[in-house]
């Protein structure tokens, strides 16, 4: 199908749904502006994250149709956009989608938008695989999961956390001793491997690298949970020096571990920070997809010297990704035998495991597709317990979460956004358990569990600083 056939053919059904949801919305419009209803009120700011949930899912419904033209090799081939797959997925979209609308923001909040965005791309591509597998089992496995994930992840959110946290003054110094805990980590992890080379040659340099265990953990940890942290501690406080050194020193760890995280690490966390400063959370957390999404479709229907490279980083690694891979994921473990969990590597010393390599080797094995690393609901779920009990195993993951809005609890939402921000990323790729372990999430709950909330008490009388922004109604 041509390119532009898929834009007529999705602007069409976009139409659609926007007839529908004036239908419902303008006989509720005040004469100022407000909408009303029998339990809640919209304002101008309700409208503006309405606007963009709606421009983001159409766009990128846009965008997975452009991916089967774009990657012939990842099993998807979109035909027809007026058929009952297409409306499928649009309408089970459509239906989950208003939760982000009504839901107060938080840790969850976060985690689950960017869980939701994949789960959707699966509604999508389970209507148009050509992967051989039960699709309708799968589908209705994804459905129920993406929502016993949703209750608890975004409806447990206490509103205090009372435990006993760090002195203040101890805790003011925190920020310094993090960054030179990085600056040592990057000086010891360097004499195992430094090296600065483009994104093409970042996969071949990166398996001469060859640090040991413990200093893996700690470069995941430091870059997922440490520096974000850190970052946002310093914004709150205004200390650009400092915030410039941990900048640079974030930068550098590109060198020492050669992934995309680590190259766009410090860029990200000044992209999050601006966009925190100019919106409200729930809008930047939108934001944040829905910009690199715009970029990429610009690049490929605008630029077409620079699309093939633009469009693959925005639109199809960071976006597609995640959901070809609970679809590849799906159709393997429907005729391979499960894990059973033995993928975590502390499980796997007391359980038989089928699978010697991890499970990225094995389906880049499997399907040619290079290491295909996956989110909790295709490798804690699909992989260890198959799609019928796969929702269970997603309450789990969402009470998991829910530990993470415990933990944050009383802190401001920007600063919650700030430190936080890689994690949303990493979980749409990783396991929750690697993830917990590997990658910072259980230390960043550690590190809000013990922050004094009287950190935030002088930058919050100044309407410019960090943790204060717009309230509900979009006012400052």
């Amino acid at each position: 199908m041509t390119l532009r056939g898929a834009v007529k053919a999705l602007r069409i059904q976009s139409c659609a749904i926007c007839d529908t949801v004036d239908a419902v919305i303008l006989p509720l419009t005040s004469s100022n502006g407000t909408i009303e209803g029998g339990a809640f009120s919209w304002s101008g700011a309700g409208l503006l994250r309405a606007s963009m949930l709606l421009c983001f899912f159409g766009l990128f419904f846009l965008s997975l149709a452009m991916v089967s033209t774009h990657s012939v090799a990842f099993h998807v081939r979109y035909h027809d956009a007026f058929s009952a797959s297409a409306a499928t997925a649009l309408l089970l979209t459509a239906c989950i989608a208003p939760a982000f609308q009504f839901a107060k923001f938080s840790f969850g909040y976060f985690v689950s938008f960017y869980l939701f965005t994949m789960t959707a791309g699966y509604f999508w591509l389970n209507r148009f695989s050509e992967l051989e597998y039960d699709h309708r089992t799968a589908l209705i496995s994804a459905i129920v999961s993406i929502i016993l994930f949703l209750v608890p992840a975004l409806l447990i959110r206490p509103q205090t956390n009372r435990a006993t946290t760090i002195p203040l003054k101890t805790f003011n110094h925190l920020p310094a001793c993090i960054l030179v805990f990085a600056i040592f980590t990057l000086a010891i992890s360097s004499l195992s491997g430094f090296h600065f080379v483009g994104l093409s040659e970042m996969y071949k340099y990166r398996t001469e690298l060859a640090h040991p265990r413990a200093v893996q953990y700690l470069l995941g940890n430091i870059s997922g949970a440490l520096i974000p942290f850190a970052f946002a501690c310093l914004l709150a406080k205004r200390r650009w020096l400092m915030l410039f050194a941990l900048f640079s020193v974030s930068a550098m760890y590109y060198a020492v571990t050669l992934t995309k995280v680590s190259l766009f690490l410090p860029f990200y966390l000044v992209f999050i920070a601006l966009l925190s400063m100019m919106f409200e959370a729930k809008i930047s957390a939108v934001l944040s997809l829905l910009i690199p999404l715009l970029v990429g479709l610009f690049a490929m229907i605008f630029l077409p010297d620079v699309s093939g490279q633009t469009f693959g980083l925005f639109s199809l690694r960071l976006l597609a990704i995640p959901s070809i891979s609970l679809e590849h994921y799906n159709a393997f473990f429907a005729n391979h035998p499960l894990t059973h969990f033995c993928q975590i590597s502390i499980v796997k010393r007391f359980v038989a495991c089928p699978y010697s390599d991890q499970l990225g080797v094995v389906f880049a094995n499997e399907y040619k597709l290079g290491n295909m690393n996956a989110s909790l609901f295709a490798t804690e779920g699909v992989a260890s317990v198959g799609p019928v009990f796969a929702p269970l195993s997603a309450l789990v993951c969402g009470l998991v979460i829910a530990v993470g809005n415990k933990a944050s609890a009383g802190l401001p939402d920007r600063f919650v956004l700030i430190s936080a921000s890689v994690i949303p990323q990493i979980l749409l790729n990783v396991p929750l358990s690697t993830t917990l372990l590997s990658n910072g999430l259980g230390l960043l709950f550690l590190l809000w569990h013990v922050t004094p909330r009287s950190y935030f008490d002088k930058t919050a009388r100044c309407s410019h600083e960090l943790t204060r922004g717009p309230d509900r109604e979009g006012r400052r």
